[in-house]
């Protein structure tokens, strides 16, 4: 046999094949993990996402923008600084898809407000800075 170095050629295999067995069973543990740590977690299609407004400071006529994955009813609301109710701008049904709300920001103050997306199951908001000179 062989001596490479103090060690010979079958250890030197049987090493690295361990170390490979090793690395292997970690991947496989690894994956295993990030499969039970994520049970449970929700949906895409149970929630609808909200957009930032393409508009900064927001003034004249604002697009709100958000999608949904399936039906549901939704209301988009204004929300003053203090996260009190404002104006709610529409509440109805909405089918599956992107939607385009338009909203007249000339009829509230200039100022800092939220604008929320309100469903069943959530709720979520982006903020918004008025000013219409």
């Amino acid at each position: 046999m062989m001596i490479l170095m103090g060690f010979s050629i079958s250890k030197v295999l049987i090493g690295i094949l361990c170390v490979s067995l090793a690395l292997i069973l970690i991947y496989i543990g690894y994956k295993k993990l990030l499969a039970y740590l994520g049970k449970g977690t929700p949906s895409p299609n149970d929630y609808c996402v909200l957009y930032a407004l393409e508009i900064e400071p927001a003034k004249g006529e604002l697009e709100i923008y958000f999608t949904s994955a399936v039906p549901r009813t939704v209301a988009i609301e204004v929300l003053n600084d203090d996260l009190s109710l404002n104006t709610v701008i529409i509440e109805k049904e909405y089918s599956e898809g992107g939607h385009i709300i338009r909203f007249d920001s000339t009829s509230i103050p200039n100022g800092n407000y939220f604008y929320c997306l309100r469903s069943d199951n959530q709720k979520t908001m982006k903020k918004m800075r008025v000013q219409n000179d």
